[in-house]
């Protein structure tokens, strides 16, 4: 199948991931969820860690949206949020590093323009994804030179507070569309087969879902939820 981006093209990625608290954190079971991704016809995976990211290279022929998410004192940026995880991704070269594109300083007090600016000096040829929250950060990015612009942060932020990804019939997708040079990639809350339908038809390069098919804890509470309400 070959692991190029070309492959994820109008087609599913699914996001692989467990955070230490989770209880499938585990490389080998991240592994074997991308295999699962892969025989239910994902075409890509995202994934978080090296550790992760090398299993799941030996389990499935997929591109891969690589991050490291790390937590800094004083920083709400934790998606790739510096240099030190560049590098450290590099190590396994997934196809496609994405980072937070937001328009908050990242730890080292560094602006996007500038984190952009080294990774592009030092990695000039690895594809870069930008999650981001808002249209306008969406379009900065698009700008700034990022091969893929994502809606990953719409509603995880100070700035998107309350904005919801399908809101309009996925209006912001529609408008970030129409006007970004680079493809687009919808993500962030698209959590039904429908949804991924609708994004997919209003033109985006492809749609990542994860929590809806990667964490069965809260796949599980879904259900549960009903219950309760009875």
């Amino acid at each position: 199948m070959g692991r190029s981006m070309e492959t994820a093209y109008h087609k599913l990625i699914v996001s692989c991931q467990a955070l230490p608290e989770e209880p499938l954190h585990s490389s080998f079971i991240m592994g074997r969820m991308a295999l699962a991704a892969q025989e239910g016809g994902a075409r890509g995976i995202r994934a978080n860690s090296t550790e992760d990211i090398a299993e799941i290279q030996k389990m499935v022929d997929l591109p891969i949206i690589g991050i490291i998410k790390r937590d800094y004192p004083g920083s709400p940026v934790r998606i790739t949020p510096t240099m030190r995880e560049i590098d450290r991704l590099m190590e396994v070269k997934p196809e496609v590093i994405a980072t937070d594109a937001t328009c908050r300083l990242r730890p080292d007090g560094k602006t996007l323009e500038e984190f952009y600016a080294l990774i592009r000096e030092k990695y000039p040829e690895q594809k870069l994804m930008a999650d981001c929250a808002t249209l306008e950060e969406m379009l900065h990015a698009d700008r700034l030179g990022f091969d893929f612009i994502g809606t990953t942060l719409v509603g995880y932020t100070e700035e998107s507070r309350g904005a919801q990804i399908e809101a309009d019939d996925f209006e912001l997708i529609r408008q970030l569309v129409k006007r970004s040079k680079h493809p687009v990639i919808g993500e962030g809350n698209i959590d039904t087969p429908e949804k991924v339908r609708r994004v997919m038809e209003l033109g985006v390069y492809s749609v990542v879902v994860g929590s809806a098919i990667t964490r069965p804890q809260l796949i599980t509470r879904s259900f549960t939820k009903v219950l309760e309400e009875e």
